[in-house]
């Protein structure tokens, strides 16, 4: 599978500015991220991918959003890949108000507040990161997923921080 973390947000901005909580709540992609989530779809379109699995946070859904455009994919939501609760960024959005803003999205499976509180600890995150990689690999087309998520679940699933629309495979086989 492909790993992609989600294209620049607002929040990404002012947190490498300050190394502080800006106080942004579930915040949308930058310009920048908007050009960054294009050249992924770019690099992206040549690559063997057959489904789009997204994190229900805004930022990854606008940067899924332009690649299903570009791959001519529908978006699965999957809460298990979601952000680790720990910034003020990672309270999301209500469900009711996501379908209003993504209507090309299936929510239905979404809860209306689906978000966790409080924070959330590293044991906690590696529990979902473990859980989403054995349900993968038990899957028979997990070559075919591209996976639109977050820093440190990407993290937690390798080991490896990468950069806002950097993408990298992935065998949860390992």
């Amino acid at each position: 599978m492909i790993l992609l973390r989600h294209a620049q947000s607002h929040f990404n901005v002012h947190f490498a500015k300050t190394r502080e909580d800006p106080g942004i709540v579930d915040p949308a992609l930058t310009d920048e991220g908007l050009l960054q989530a294009e050249a992924a779809a770019q690099a992206l379109s040549h690559m063997p991918v057959r489904r789009i699995r997204c994190s229900p946070y805004t930022r990854t859904l606008q940067t899924a959003s332009i690649l299903a455009e570009r791959l001519s994919l529908p978006i699965d939501i999957d809460c298990l890949i979601r952000a680790r609760a720990f910034f003020t960024c990672d309270i999301g959005t209500p469900r009711s108000e996501l379908e209003v803003r993504f209507p090309k999205v299936d929510f239905s499976a979404l809860e209306e507040k689906w978000w966790p509180e409080p924070e959330e600890t590293e044991e906690e995150l590696m529990e979902r990161c473990n859980s989403f990689k054995r349900g993968m690999a038990a899957s028979g087309d997990w070559q075919d997923w591209l996976v639109v998520t977050h820093w440190g679940f990407i993290r937690g699933l390798t080991g490896e921080g990468v950069g806002n629309a950097t993408h990298m495979r992935f065998d949860p086989r390992v």
